[in-house]
């Protein structure tokens, strides 16, 4: 049980911490009495300059964007270990070492792919019509003469009763299907969607491609092809064939990845209407007949080839992990997980000028904040009672498959992990008056953040664009799938001196502009202020749930209570 006294103490703490308020410096100095002094140094460790440097580093061209397996990678791997060493903490993995191997399998995909329908043959470009990858480790694979279906968003969900199958047969065949979840209207207002159905505009895991491959290779479906649209994605399509035409990975599995789906596909809209319009057929009615539980997959009177050759390679990735050991003899083997995926996407020789995707926002300054805050739990004077493990994982940009490593090979009893805290970009634009929380409601995480946020006069707010589905893109959602709960902050909207509208404006021109583009790298207008007061709040926040009595736990209706409940069960 947690002591008393230690409770009174962390109790007086949030009391005494000084309001948030628009005259406050630009990074507030915390104010508290002298006893909590230990406390106090941790918090006013964080500062804008450290995390501009990390980043600056870690997003150098040095590092050639930090793709795994490349030398950009051996860089990383070694910055973030010599880190962790300066700041006296202990190797991460029980074996003596600060890393954790991931087995990935390497695929640079060289695809062809046509259509024919009613007698004409379209040949696509890659990276402009389409995108296909294979994530079979074998050398090639072939899909001729394939029956293409539309099945709609190619979504099985009884809790809805809703089966865009309908018992159709389409093994062997492409299915052709929309991006995101159902797009249910409401029925007493159609130009709003039904909140009952799919959670309304926030995405559910339905909406997203890694389910829509994963059915689809549940259906014995030969090849499955999603139609990009930006605005349901949320992203133009350049970041599609920017993510997926060069060297993509998969974890390296036993059976060579047979069970994959041989071909996944994304192909655009105008390639779409082209596809529909030699069949006869039409995007908008097909679209419109989807959106109800009434739809049956519709074949397009269309034939799909593709050709898929991969260049193969085996790669042995590495997660970074550093651990400070809890003070608590009796708890210290229970851990406060955080972590920041530090890999990239390279660099493309291709491209003419800038070839370096050197991911400043995503991820650079996330794994700069993994080690602004391993750096403040070091100036405590006494640890948590919990250990603290700070994990920088491999392989987000290809499917979260560092993290999904580890979630599936815990170095620590993912019974026994209270939390995983993931930081995925950090706010760039100056101090707010809130802070986002991805996937609100879900967890009692919120609670312990939204307490640590009243102490800076900030408010908890939920994601303002639930319908691009960021609580399944990004590393945590490994864990929350294991069961373990997991909070996903994101940077405030009601940015303080700023208009109503300045949030939008800004995310809209990163997203257009930068996101996974070579042009993300530090701009001369970065505020970090902001990002150090979130910070502040993670560690406060991380430090509750290493001191506290309870674990924290899932929310009634979330889709992860029961696996959580279960496996604390089967481990008492």
């Amino acid at each position: 049980m947690q002591h008393p006294c230690r409770l009174l103490i962390l109790a007086l703490f949030l009391l005494l911490l000084p309001a948030c308020s628009q005259e406050r410096p630009a990074e507030q100095k915390s104010t508290i009495d002298s006893s909590l002094a230990a406390l106090k140094t941790a918090l006013d460790s964080f500062a804008s300059k450290d995390l501009l440097r990390h980043t600056r580093i870690l997003a150098s061209d040095e590092y050639e964007g930090r793709a795994p397996g490349t030398r950009g990678e051996e860089l990383t791997v070694k910055y973030l270990t010599e880190q962790f060493q300066k700041l006296g903490l202990k190797p991460g993995n029980p074996d003596g070492s600060y890393v954790h191997k991931v087995p990935l399998a390497g695929f640079t995909p060289t695809p062809q792919a046509s259509f024919v329908s009613g007698g004409q043959l379209l040949h696509l470009q890659p990276k402009t019509d389409y995108v296909a990858v294979c994530r079979r480790y074998i050398p090639e694979v072939k899909v001729e003469n394939s029956d293409i279906v539309f099945v709609g968003y190619g979504v099985v969900a009884p809790e809805y009763g809703w089966d865009d199958y309908k018992g159709a047969d389409v093994k062997g065949k492409t299915i052709v299907m929309l991006i995101n979840d159902p797009a249910v209207p409401d029925a007493s207002d159609p130009s709003k969607l039904d909140e009952k159905m799919f959670k309304g505009r926030a995405m559910t895991y339905y909406g997203r491609w890694t389910y829509k491959y994963e059915i689809a290779t549940e259906k014995g479906a030969a090849a499955a092809i999603i139609i990009h649209e930006t605005g349901p994605a949320g992203y133009p399509f350049e970041v599609v064939s920017g993510s997926w035409g060069g060297e993509n990975f998969d974890l390296r599995r036993p059976d060579r990845n047979m069970s994959h789906i041989a071909v996944e596909s994304w192909i655009s809209l105008d390639t779409t209407r082209k596809l529909l319009k030699m069949g006869g057929q039409d995007f908008d009615s097909l679209k419109k007949a989807a959106a109800s539980k009434d739809f049956k997959p519709a074949p397009l009177k269309a034939k799909a080839n593709f050709v898929v050759k991969n260049k193969l390679r085996e790669v042995d990735s590495q997660n970074v992990i550093a651990r400070l050991e809890g003070a608590d003899p009796a708890l210290k083997n229970e851990v406060v997980v955080y972590s920041a995926h530090w890999d990239h996407l390279g660099k493309d020789e291709k491209l003419t000028g800038d070839q370096i995707f050197n991911g400043a926002l995503d991820n650079a300054s996330g794994v700069a904040s993994l080690l602004e805050l391993a750096e403040a739990y070091t100036r405590l004077k006494t640890p948590p009672k919990r250990s603290v493990l700070f994990l920088s994982v491999t392989a987000e940009e290809k499917g979260l498959l560092g993290a999904k490593h580890y979630a599936e090979n815990p170095l620590y009893p993912l019974a026994k992990t209270l939390a995983n805290i993931n930081m995925d970009g950090v706010n760039q634009w100056g101090r707010t008056k809130d802070i986002v929380v991805v996937g609100l409601g879900n967890s009692t995480l919120d609670d312990v953040l939204e307490e640590a946020a009243r102490t800076q006069g900030r408010r908890l707010q939920p994601d303002a664009e639930p319908e691009k589905g960021f609580y399944y893109r990004s590393d945590h959602f490994e864990f929350a799938k294991q069961g373990v709960p997991a909070l996903y902050p994101d940077s405030g909207i009601d940015y303080i001196g700023k208009s109503a509208e300045y949030s939008q404006q800004k995310r809209d021109e990163y997203t257009n502009k930068d996101y996974h583009k070579v042009s993300d790298e530090i701009k001369p207008d970065w505020d970090l202020s902001g990002a150090v007061e979130d910070l502040q709040l993670l560690f406060l926040t991380g430090y509750r749930v290493a001191e506290a009595e309870k674990f924290p736990a899932w929310k009634p209706g979330t889709e992860f209570k029961a696996r959580r409940e279960a496996m604390l069960k089967t481990s008492n």
